[in-house]
């Protein structure tokens, strides 16, 4: 037996409400902030070499700097994707991780060498933490570490990192003043301390990776706080406005005798974070598969940073390039 037609009233009904549903989606307002890549994005001359983007930072003149495993390993750009100079392929061993103190030094921390190097913006090297080529944990010593966060007044907190599991603090001399964290998923321990950043209240923020949160202490070390479970951190940056950036990407199973979990990531992700851990907007990219990357995919998302218009450099692993987006207004 075959079923009724629809009646003409059920018809109309039905015509109703999906004009309605039309008009919805065209009278809609969109009150999300979006990011749209910049495909020319940046203009790189033929002998520059990209590897591995693994570490960006932006200076207070808007200069977009990358620290890439490629020649030179550190590159700057400006905002329009213009190349103005490069250096460090004579003495970089590994880039991991790039960042700027007030004075505009340039600091680069060298997972290869295990050490971090403090640098003048036209590459004169002019001071040298850690023993080049020596890993160890003693105050003298590194082991592959990953990222440093330095004060307004010029004390040093460093991530230290894949062989160790602390962060070692320094003061503007270079002088060692003390240590803290072990192996371990209590406060003040760590698996994998991959990033660090600091606020303007003197709060430290760790990308504690492989525990899967973000650990907040103060400038001695004392635990503060933890943001746990929300993803896997792989690095950090504080804005102009003072939130946080983290990428990475989301929680996943933990696998028996991985050097760090979450590894191959299964997506691409991006959250801006307040001080007391709020995330306040989330960002997804797809994850692009290896030597085929499309504009604005991104595989194995490293690092990020932000410009004084609100665009975003963003740097990845596999994917081997740095790629900016423009900061797009809500309707």
């Amino acid at each position: 037996m075959h079923p009724a037609p629809p009646s003409m009233k059920s018809i109309v009904g039905l015509l109703s409400a999906l004009g309605a549903l039309a008009v919805l989606r065209v009278t809609g307002a969109d009150v999300t902030t979006q990011y749209q890549v910049d495909p020319t994005w940046p203009r790189k001359p033929a002998d520059v070499t990209w590897g591995a983007m693994s570490g960006i930072s932006v200076n207070d003149k808007d200069e977009i700097w990358l620290f890439t495993r490629g020649t030179p390993p550190v590159q700057v750009y400006d905002r329009d994707g213009k190349y103005l100079r490069g250096w460090g392929a004579d003495f970089v061993g590994k880039a991991h991780q790039i960042r700027f103190d007030r004075d505009g030094n340039v600091w680069l921390v060298d997972v290869g060498n295990h050490v971090v190097l403090k640098c003048a913006p036209d590459g004169k090297v002019l001071k040298t933490l850690g023993v080049k080529g020596e890993a160890g944990d003693d105050a003298a010593h590194f082991n592959k570490p990953t990222d440093i966060a330095i004060t307004p007044d010029g004390e040093l907190f460093i991530t230290d990192g894949y062989g160790n599991s602390r962060v070692v603090h320094f003061d503007r001399e270079g002088r060692f003043v003390n240590a803290w964290g072990k192996p371990g998923t209590g406060p003040g321990e760590f698996d994998l301390p991959h990033s660090i950043c600091m606020d303007s209240q003197g709060r430290l923020y760790v990308a504690d990776r492989s525990n899967f949160r973000v650990q907040v202490f103060d400038r001695s070390g004392k635990f503060l706080a933890e943001w746990r479970d929300r993803m896997v951190p792989w690095s950090l940056c504080i804005t102009r406005n003072g939130e946080i950036w983290a990428c990475g990407s989301s929680p996943m199973p933990r696998v028996k005798d991985k050097l760090a979990f979450g590894l191959p990531p299964k997506d691409q992700v991006l959250i801006k974070f307040n001080t007391a851990g709020k995330p306040l907007q989330t960002l997804t990219f797809p994850k692009g598969e290896e030597g085929r990357e499309k504009p604005g995919e991104l595989n194995w998302f490293h690092a990020v940073a932000e410009d004084s218009q609100g665009s975003l450099y963003v740097g990845d692993i596999m994917g081997q390039r740095a790629q900016k987006f423009v900061r797009k207004k809500p309707l």
